[in-house]
């Protein structure tokens, strides 16, 4: 439960950051920003596995670079379900995919650290 507490806050402050700095990246809203990390975090949990398991071969070949792509696309799935956060394409799905991976791994390492 608190892996997916962490990986949820490191979602939406990745996407609040990157609305902040990125002018292509609109939340209408609060709410949308967290229906944003909700559904995202949804899609990660039941459609991703499926993305990684179809993409295994080339993920092989990238030595894993791949998935940062399949987690751009889930980002872009997500934006296209929640109609109050527009993340302006494919770029700025990879980017945000990016440092929603290093968020989560900061975040998970204070936890650990902790304990």
């Amino acid at each position: 439960m608190t892996k997916l507490f962490l990986k949820y806050i490191s979602i939406i402050i990745t996407i609040y950051l990157l609305s902040q700095v990125i002018d292509t990246i609109h939340i209408d809203s609060t709410a949308a920003l967290l229906g944003m990390g909700f559904v995202l975090l949804l899609v990660n949990l039941l459609i991703k596995p499926l993305l990684l398991l179809l993409t295994f071969p080339i993920s092989i070949l990238t030595l894993g670079l791949f998935t940062f792509v399949i987690n751009a696309w889930t980002i872009m799935i997500s934006d296209a379900f929640v109609s109050g956060v527009q993340m302006g394409g494919f770029m700025n799905s990879l980017i945000a995919a990016f440092i929603i991976s290093i968020l989560h791994h900061m975040l998970r390492d204070m936890k650990k650290k902790e304990n």
